[in-house]
């Protein structure tokens, strides 16, 4: 997995603070098709809450710098400040289950000194095929390509092998 290639230090500040008050999120969409190797390009970073009203979020974003402001009308709630400015708020994955459900579906990658939960391929390729939109559309060839090359790794990872080093 690549190690921190889209993270500024305030960003991982925000997320280590996170990690520290216990508040349970998960990295999704294209942000965290892109750790999992997907070539794709994003211009946020989609972080899944079990629960907005989690009092930790707001303490993590006093201790960086940021706020959370309230949705307007047909603007949804967002973060505002330098640390938290690239993170999108996100409350439910179309097509996929409770948080609960698909933390289950999720695996621990390491930024820097911080832990996260980022979602697998396929559960992301799910939503994007539930919810249809033009822009997912248009990265779901990539975004299943990527996953079938991870399964064929994983796959050569675990060919068994004589004492010669051939397949067996």
């Amino acid at each position: 997995m690549p190690e921190n290639l889209i993270f500024s230090n305030k960003e991982i500040a925000f997320l280590r603070e996170l990690e520290r008050q216990n508040v349970d999120f998960m990295l999704v969409d294209a942000a965290a098709a892109a750790l999992q190797g997907a070539p794709v390009v994003t211009q946020d970073v989609d972080l899944w809450f079990e629960d907005l009203k989690n009092p930790g979020i707001q303490a993590a974003l006093r201790k960086s710098g940021g706020i959370m402001v309230p949705s307007f009308g047909q603007n949804p709630v967002t973060f505002a400040g330098d640390a938290v400015k690239l993170f999108d708020i996100v409350l439910t994955m179309p097509g996929l289950g409770s948080f609960a459900e698909e933390k289950k579906n999720s695996f621990t990658v390491r930024l820097g000194s911080v832990r996260v939960k980022v979602l697998n391929l396929d559960r992301i390729i799910a939503s994007k095929e539930a919810i249809r939109r033009p822009k997912d559309l248009v990265v779901l060839p990539v975004l299943r390509d990527t996953l079938k090359a991870l399964r064929q790794k994983k796959l050569k990872k675990i060919e068994p092998r004589t004492s010669k080093g051939r397949k067996g």
